[in-house]
């Protein structure tokens, strides 16, 4: 790589580094205020004003905004253009402790560190020389330099550059996306304006280690999907004096952990690779005050990675889980009720509690049927509750659920199973249309004569939840009217713009800079590897795929 874009890089990636950007704060603001104002200084931009604005999140409380450039070549005036992104916010620093002070400033920090006891790997990155310290610097400040440094150097040669270049730095990435999800209309309406034909979506974002001793350095074609089954346990309760009189719903609960949790069962398995198995996010009961009655209501949510199942498929794996699991508490139950009996010389007669399993959707048709004007009473529910700030998305699902569950004649013991918002689709890149095909050849190509000491392989799905994942979406009707009916408060309390990412429809991939540890203190990057070799890997790519 070219001496200049290695320093432009490092130089941009320690300035953007030193503005403190945690998501959820009035730093994301100045952060981005200083991707426009380096953008703004490049000579192209000075003679084409037009091609730099922001895009203002909507509905923002904080007024955050992302930051949009357009980089149109002069060199046989083609279409074909390639989408960047990368995001400029980053996790906070509370994890630095008395250290704090110093988690955006990388040479300070690297210092400070040598002070303080550490792991043993740690330490010896540290020691190494070869790696820098700091927040955001890895997640992924880096990676937007890269991008900002390409772009000047494409920019200043715009005469003999043959393609066209959006870059988008956007805030927000770290909680909910809606830096991304703000800019996926804004690229639907260019591409139609401009007549841009967009071939891929190209990010930065960082990359590690998959395990202990890996030396390699991926670049990952296509992106893993996130979605959230969330049960909603509806149990019978009881005096604790009368346990067996009642069922527990932290019982089914705790069986739904058992059966979901971490097992790998519920992975993924596409050419070879495997998503991550579920993981909980939440349990608890909604009981809010301590008295002796047992719990009425309780809550499960996982996240479940995905890289072929669709909302439809995870939703039929999960009604069929949380029946098995409510059968074993039914077993377990009757086993124990017998037990009990016969401790006490009483005539043992079967629990009267059968499984009983329902999809939102379903619950929702149910209710329909017996309260008049359903929707209109949960539109007016969800609008008192958007007026709560302090509600969040999580909790506004829940408490939908629970509205529509408390409007139905139908007391008995039930689990319902509905998508807790956000909605990450995943995006797979088979090969089988042109600009698959075509973003497969680049990488291969990119790979291929890029001369390097590490040992470079790019895989099928980048395996972090990243804002790649809004650069397409199903379009299976059924598979998006599974998602949409099933997330309560989709197209009011949550939305995301399904019909313009589906108009999108772009293979995405991820070369980023190489480091350890993000969101932990001892976040860092490995210089050369991010400095040298990734600038390289993503302007050749961007020239193959032009």
């Amino acid at each position: 790589m070219k001496d200049h874009i290695i320093s432009k890089t490092k130089e941009i990636a320690l300035e953007l580094t030193s503005v403190l950007s945690v998501v959820n704060t009035i730093g994301e603001i100045a952060v981005s205020e200083k991707v426009y104002n380096i953008l703004k200084e490049m000579k192209y931009f000075k003679n084409n004003e037009k091609d730099l604005k922001y895009i203002s999140v909507l509905n923002d409380k904080l007024g955050r905004k992302s930051v949009m450039a357009t980089i149109r070549g002069q060199k046989n005036n083609s279409n074909k253009t390639v989408v960047l992104i990368g995001h400029t916010d980053t996790v906070g620093i509370s994890d630095y402790g008395s250290l704090k002070d110093y988690a955006n400033k990388p040479f300070e920090l690297t210092e400070k560190l040598k002070e303080i006891e550490l792991p043993k790997e740690v330490k010896a990155d540290l020691e190494s020389g070869k790696y820098l310290f700091g927040r955001g610097l890895l997640d992924m400040k880096t990676g937007v330099a890269v991008l900002l440094s390409l772009i000047e150097d494409i920019s200043n040669n715009i005469e003999e550059f043959e393609g066209n270049l959006i870059f988008a730095a956007v805030c927000d990435e770290e909680a909910n996306s809606n830096g991304m999800l703000s800019v996926v209309p804004e690229l639907v309406k260019l591409k139609e304006k401009e007549k841009f034909e967009y071939q891929a979506i190209l990010d930065t974002d960082y990359i590690t280690s998959e395990y202990d001793g890996d030396e390699n350095r991926y670049i990952y074609i296509g992106t893993v999907g996130k979605i959230m089954p969330t049960f909603l346990v509806v149990g019978k309760e009881t005096h604790v004096g009368e346990s067996f009189k009642g069922l527990d719903p932290n019982e089914i609960s705790s069986e739904l952990i058992r059966k979901i949790n971490l097992n790998v069962d519920f992975c993924d398995v596409t050419e070879g690779e495997v998503s991550l198995p579920p993981i909980s996010l939440r349990q608890r009961d909604l009981k809010t005050e301590y008295s002796c009655q047992i719990a009425n209501k309780s809550i499960t949510m996982f996240s479940v990675a995905t890289q072929s199942s669709t909302p439809d498929q995870v939703m039929e794996k999960m009604i069929k889980a949380a029946d098995e699991c409510f059968n074993i508490t039914i077993d377990k139950l009757n086993k124990e009720y017998n037990s009990f009996c016969k401790l006490n010389g009483r005539q043992f007669v079967d629990l009267p509690w059968k499984s009983r399993v329902l999809s939102y959707d379903e619950l929702y048709s149910k209710v329909n049927q017996e309260v008049t004007n359903l929707e209109e009473k949960v539109n007016e529910y969800i609008q008192t509750l958007l007026k709560d700030e302090t509600i969040d998305q999580v909790d506004r699902s829940l408490k939908i659920v629970n509205f529509v569950h408390d409007l139905w004649s139908d007391r008995n013991p039930v689990v319902i199973v509905y998508f807790t918002p956000p909605y990450y689709p995943h995006i797979y890149v088979e090969g089988k249309t042109d600009k698959e095909k075509k973003l497969l050849d680049a990488v291969s190509n990119a790979v291929d004569t890029t001369k390097t000491e590490y040992k470079l392989v790019y895989k099928k799905f980048f395996p972090y939840i990243s804002d790649l994942s809004y650069g397409a979406a199903p379009k299976d009707i059924m598979i998006v009217k599974a998602l949409k009916e099933n997330l309560p408060g989709f197209g009011t309390s949550y939305s995301i713009p399904i019909e313009n990412m589906q108009q999108l429809d772009l293979p995405v991939l991820n070369i980023g800079a190489y480091g350890k540890d993000a969101h932990k203190f001892t976040e860092r990057l490995e210089e050369k590897y991010s400095f040298e070799v990734v600038p390289e890997l993503v302007y050749k790519t961007i020239i193959n795929l032009l």
